[in-house]
């Protein structure tokens, strides 16, 4: 078997390059973030009762919802709030749910629920959406002008801003703090409301009989007319002075009474609860959240460039900061990670090299490096893992194991040329493959059963542990394949003896010739010096076991 692939370097070579182009695709595809996603799944259902105060909301609203959505499939549990004028619940599910299936199942609940609640509740809508969590960028959109106030900006982000940030790819959900936009604000004043007799759902029911949308039809259908007229109605009120002139009451004696004798009407901002200022400057924060599964960093990336074409038409005064954004934590992360992964790298580079002391030896161990790491990233892809800190400490920590195999079978090979001085490059690496591959696959096979059990731990800590452990364990299964194809094959190829002893006697009776020369005789006498050193600590380290072999309590 070994022999096909020593006798065919080609088909070696070709097998390692299939592994590197698979790694490079997932390279290309593979998302990445900071951490794995370990927040359970969860679902999100908001509803309104404009004027009631909490304990109605939650007896009359949360109540039935809960009752309704209690058992839905995958649950693990659920947390409400009540609050006036507004209910939530958030409703949480295993680990590895689908959470747009959740959403929907979610939703066929709150459907039954309906029956049970306030018509306000109803009217006002029920919103249900799976709930993303972990902002990847914070936004503040801020003015210089104070002819901007907040609810202008918020009107204005809401219609230019929040659909363009929304439709680039990979974001979820756009989210404003303290939402608001322009409504008209009807204040009664309770003194006139008791004076006229009047209580505020008169007021209510009367607006609503006079503010609404209608199809009035046409005229001169089924006629013998030659025109017919499309009946065109006003829809509803848009300004504050159509509303003062709302109807509330009348009298017996033609007296009418107007919303404006009773109340103070306003065009003003939908919600006064919340405040927000950027730098003491009138302002908005925007939260933007992100797929499952989707690249943060291009994400902010596609956001930065937007916001850039945006406020090119902001209005003279509006401006926008960014005060918060994943892409430099994880810029900042896989640089510390890149950087330790290059010096590991040139750290086993000159291990190998000093005691392999031959170049050819030593390139072959560090092909084996990149083949394991890059070929990873596409079983890592397929896993559905993402490049973040976890897979990346994997695959430093790689790198001193995935060398070992190549090692292995270059020094085998290396040994076996010195000691028998009739045996070709060829038939040293066949040698040495029947006798070595066993070895080979038994400790790959140790050192992914290290592993691999890792990956089997449930909940968040085992969403850590399953991505390092995976990606570790695929690396070592990668570098046993091509310690035994490619590296016997560069082995035939480019291994040649090296007689290190008369080496050696000819370098200490001859000088050095020239520069060039002096600089090879000085590394040459350097490995001859650490040689002896090594001999030497190697001598008495036998001879301390051999001690402890015979004085075995002096050991225990």
């Amino acid at each position: 078997m070994f022999k096909k692939f020593i006798d065919r370097p080609i088909l070696s070579t070709v097998i390692s390059l299939i592994i590197v182009s698979l790694g490079l695709v997932g390279l290309i595809e593979l998302p990445i973030t900071r951490f794995p996603e370990i927040a359970p799944p969860s679902v999100s259902v908001s509803a309104s009762y404009p004027g009631a105060d909490a304990e109605t909301v939650a007896s009359s609203v949360l109540l039935p919802l809960e009752t309704a959505i209690n058992g839905v499939e995958d649950m693990t549990y659920i947390r409400s709030k009540a609050a006036t004028g507004s209910a939530s619940i958030n409703i949480f599910f295993k680990q590895g749910t689908n959470p747009d299936q959740a959403a929907v199942n979610v939703q066929n609940r709150v459907s039954i629920a309906n029956t049970n609640l306030p018509t306000e509740v109803i009217e006002n809508g029920i919103t249900v959406e799976p709930q993303q969590r972990g902002s990847i960028m914070t936004l503040n959109i801020y003015s210089d002008d104070p002819a901007f106030d907040e609810t202008f900006l918020q009107s204005y982000t809401n219609i230019n801003l929040i659909r363009e940030l929304q439709r680039i790819d990979g974001v979820a959900k756009v989210t404003r703090i303290g939402a608001r936009s322009y409504a008209m604000r009807i204040w009664l004043d309770p003194n006139k409301l008791s004076a006229y007799n009047l209580v505020p759902s008169d007021v209510r029911k009367a607006v609503n009989d006079q503010n609404f949308e209608l199809a009035p039809g046409e005229f001169g259908q089924n006629s013998n007319q030659a025109f017919q007229v499309t009946i065109r109605y006003g829809g509803r009120y848009t300004s504050q002075k159509e509303f003062e002139n709302i109807i509330v009451k009348t009298t017996d004696e033609g007296a009418v009474l107007r919303l404006k004798d009773i109340a103070r009407v306003e065009l003003s901002a939908t919600n006064l609860n919340a405040e927000n200022k950027v730098d003491g400057k009138p302002g908005l924060t925007i939260n933007i959240t992100q797929n499952s599964g989707a690249n943060a960093r291009d994400i902010d990336t596609n956001i930065r460039q937007k916001l850039t074409e945006l406020s090119k038409e902001f209005p003279e005064g509006i401006k926008y900061s960014i005060s918060y954004s994943v892409k430099d934590q994880v810029d900042n992360s896989i640089s510390q990670v890149l950087h330790t992964l290059v010096e590991a790298f040139i750290l086993v580079f000159i291990i190998v090299f000093i005691f392999l002391q031959d170049l050819r030896a030593t390139i072959i161990p560090a092909i084996a490096i990149p083949v394991a790491l890059i070929g990873t990233l596409f079983f890592i892809y397929l896993l559905g893992f993402s490049i973040n800190l976890l897979t990346m400490f994997a695959l430093v920590l790689a790198i001193g194991i995935v060398v070992d195999d190549a090692i292995v079978v270059v020094e085998a090979i290396h040994e076996k040329l010195e000691s028998n001085p009739d045996v070709s490059p060829r038939d040293a690496s066949v040698e040495t493959m029947n006798e070595i591959a066993p070895a080979i696959v038994s400790i790959t096979m140790v050192m992914a059963a290290v592993f691999i059990p890792v990956g089997f731990m449930q909940g968040p800590a085992g969403v850590f542990y399953r991505q390092f452990a995976y990606t570790l364990a695929i690396a070592i299964l990668i570098s046993a394949l091509n310690a035994l194809t490619l590296s016997p094959a560069l082995c035939a190829l480019i291994l040649h003896r090296q007689k290190k002893k008369e080496k050696e006697e000819e370098l200490q009776e001859e000088g050095a010739k020239n520069g060039k020369e002096k600089i090879k005789s000085l590394l040459d006498y350097f490995f001859i010096s650490f040689n002896m050193a090594f001999n030497k600590m190697t001598r008495r380290y036998l001879s301390a076991t051999a001690v402890l072999i015979k004085k075995r309590k002096l050991a225990m």
